[in-house]
């Protein structure tokens, strides 16, 4: 699973304009969890009221990540066909500190059966308001993602229900610049910055996991993932004139992730 998610990231990242400025860095490794508890009312038919609290840990277990909260609505249109809407609350460590974050987020899943399994194919779009302090020419205040998720799930067994999934996630609005690169000098002139519209694939992920209902009201979901990130690294200077460093940084991260849900 995890030759194959980095293939398929460089094989995208091979069509890419940007992919061949800048230095790629070394790949980074990483053990990370999650551990979450949610809730799931049926408000009506097909419409649902769920809420969700996830605990990240990273640096193999020293350190924690994130801890956020999730509430939204989810109604089924037709038997194949899905929409949502949620927002989500997130305090995220970032170097030494804490901020706060505001996410939203609308998704459409499709999906479809035969016999005993189930295909779906789910498209997020994703709206993340960060509050600290930035420098808006190495990084964007509001990014906007696209999460496509291709799954498949079997439910032939009683109480157990394997899947797994492929997921990419596209960035649409990261820092764009202009710069000439001396040969000479080993270094960037001429920058200027020209706004927020770097478009990118910038996370590729790959898991394997159960549901596994414990009853009617009560289910338990375990899930390993290998996820491979690439993100554009701006280094520019406090006047946002200067052009220090532009890097491409890549991480190959493996995630254990358990959670509870209670439906009702």
């Amino acid at each position: 699973m995890k030759r194959f998610v980095i293939l398929a990231a460089f094989a995208v990242l091979s069509f890419l304009p940007t992919a061949a400025q800048g230095t790629l860095n070394s790949l980074d490794t990483d053990f990370r969890t999650r551990s979450s508890v949610g809730l799931d009312w049926k408000l009506a038919k097909g419409l649902h009221l769920e809420a969700d609290y996830e605990l990240r840990s990273e640096s193999v277990l020293s350190r924690l990540d994130r801890h956020q909260a999730t509430v939204g609505l989810s109604y089924k249109i037709t038997p194949w066909l899905k929409a949502g809407v949620s927002y989500s609350y997130i305090h995220h460590h970032k170097t030494s500190a804490w901020s706060p974050r505001h996410r939203l987020n609308a998704d459409l899943t499709f999906s479809y059966k035969t016999g005993a399994w189930r295909f779906s194919l789910k498209e997020q779009l994703r709206l993340t308001h960060k509050t600290e302090s930035l420098n808006y020419c190495q990084e964007v205040r509001n990014p906007l993602v696209l999460k496509s998720r291709a799954k498949v799930q079997y439910k032939g067994f009683r109480s157990i229900e394997p899947y797994a999934y492929l997921e990419a996630r596209n960035i649409f609005n990261d820092p764009s610049f202009s710069a000439t690169w001396s040969t000479t000098s080993k270094a960037y002139a001429n920058y200027q910055f020209t706004g927020y519209n770097s478009m990118y694939f910038n996370r590729f992920r790959g898991a394997l996991g159960m549901e596994w209902k414990l009853s009617k009201h009560h289910a338990i979901d375990i899930c390993a993932m290998a996820d491979y990130c690439y993100d554009k690294n701006l280094d520019v200077d406090k006047t946002h004139t200067y052009l220090k460093s532009y890097t491409w940084d890549q991480a190959l991260n493996g995630i254990v992730s358990i959670g509870y849900r209670f439906s009702f």
